[in-house]
Parts: C-alpha cells; sequence; structure tokens
C-alpha cells in the first residue's frame, strides 16, 4: 500500500528574515524592490536610490534594515526561495507516492514562475553572476528533498542517473524560457522537468509515465 506523503516535495522550514522588524512592510518593499530591479536592470545595474525609491523609503530605513547592496541581495534571494520551496510543499502535499508528489509539486512550481517570472531570474541569473556558490543555497531544496521522500515512502533510493545533473538541466529548461520573454510557456515544461526529477529515482518507464501524466494535465493555477 502506498503511503501518504504529507507535504511531500521540499519540506523546509520558512526562513526567520522577518521576525522581530518593525514594520516588516519596509523590509518586505524593499526587498520587492531587490527582486524586481534585478529582473529589469540585473544586480549589477541595481542602485540603493533605486531600492529606495521603489520601495517608497528612505535611504536612511534601508541602512537600518541591511548593510549594504548586497547584504538586502542575500535577504532577497532567501525570500525567493521560501516562496518556491512553500509553493513546491504546497503542491505535493497530499499525494500517494514519491512520484505523484514530485509531478504535483513541479506543476505548482511552474506556475509560480510564470506568473512570478523575475523569481526564476534572479535565482537562475544574478545568482550565478553575484556569487555562484549561492546556488548550494537552494540546492539542497530540491535534491535532498527528493531523497528524504522517496526514502520515506519506503521506496528504493538508487540512483539510476545523477539528480543533480537533472536539477541542471530543468534550470536551464527554466531560465532559457524566462530569459527570453517566454514566462507564460513554463507550463509546457512540465512534462520534461518531470521525467528529469523523476528518472534519477525511479528510472525512465516511471519517469515517462508521470511525464505523459503532466502532459495531460490543466496547468496549476498560483494564488496571488
Amino acid at each position: 500500500m502506498e503511503k501518504h506523503l504529507g507535504s511531500g516535495i521540499a519540506a523546509l522550514p520558512p526562513s526567520s528574515s522577518f521576525v522581530g522588524l518593525t514594520p516588516p512592510s519596509q523590509r518586505l518593499r524593499i526587498l520587492d524592490a531587490m527582486i524586481a530591479c534585478c529582473a529589469e536592470k540585473t544586480y549589477t545595474g541595481t542602485t540603493i536610490a533605486d531600492l529606495v525609491s521603489r520601495g517608497s523609503v528612505s535611504r536612511t530605513t534601508f541602512y537600518k534594515l541591511f548593510t549594504d547592496k548586497r547584504d538586502c541581495f542575500d535577504a532577497a534571494v532567501t525570500l525567493c526561495i521560501d516562496r518556491l520551496a512553500a509553493t513546491l510543499a504546497a503542491g505535493a502535499s497530499g499525494c500517494d507516492s514519491p512520484a505523484e508528489a514530485t509531478r504535483r509539486g513541479t506543476a505548482a512550481g511552474l506556475g509560480l514562475l510564470a506568473a512570478e517570472p523575475e523569481l526564476a531570474l534572479v535565482l537562475g541569473g544574478d545568482v550565478l553572476g553575484v556569487d555562484p556558490a549561492c546556488v548550494e543555497r537552494y540546492g539542497p531544496m530540491l535534491v535532498p528533498a527528493l531523497e528524504r521522500m522517496w526514502a520515506a515512502a519506503g521506496e528504493p533510493t538508487r540512483k539510476h542517473s545523477s539528480p543533480g545533473l537533472a536539477l541542471g538541466r530543468a534550470q536551464l529548461l527554466v531560465f532559457h524560457e524566462v530569459a527570453a520573454g517566454r514566462a507564460e510557456r513554463l507550463p509546457a515544461l512540465a512534462p520534461n522537468i518531470v521525467y528529469l526529477a523523476i528518472a534519477p529515482f525511479a528510472g525512465h518507464d516511471e519517469a515517462l509515465r508521470q511525464a505523459r501524466l503532466a502532459k495531460d494535465e490543466p496547468p496549476v493555477e498560483v494564488p496571488a
């Protein structure tokens, strides 16, 4: 009998980025401004003046909340990671097998990135440009989470191929569409991403079966 997986994929605790801050709306406005500015003009092209203007805060307020632009960027990356992790977990919640959870979580994640492509631009572009080591911060959200999910379901965890390599290929597919201004097409990538995510753990046949199911499912609408 299949085991109920609960939250499934990417069940990571949220960060404590906003704990104890008053008022939190100011910090969130600045972080939203950082994400939007990076998506529009890259991290390098973004200035403190851009952030305070777009966030509707004073420069003094900015420096009360962040040490400098890089400190703000790191916090914005954490916000992007938390948003994506929560969406993946919600999409996979209630599934009865790791393969189904991966398929549904993938659909939810692609729906989010289609609705908010700036998240993909920051995580897939600026993170690499600012500090490639930052990728290690969100890599554990995916591969180890998948490994834990398959293990918790009592499924074999012998890998048929490299999960890390599969993740890299999936990231390239997503970033290519977003960078080309075709974020609305991301849900159509679901079969490819599902296959890449499942094949390392379950092999070709199950990955292909789930990819075909993903193709026939309607896109997941992500709440605003």
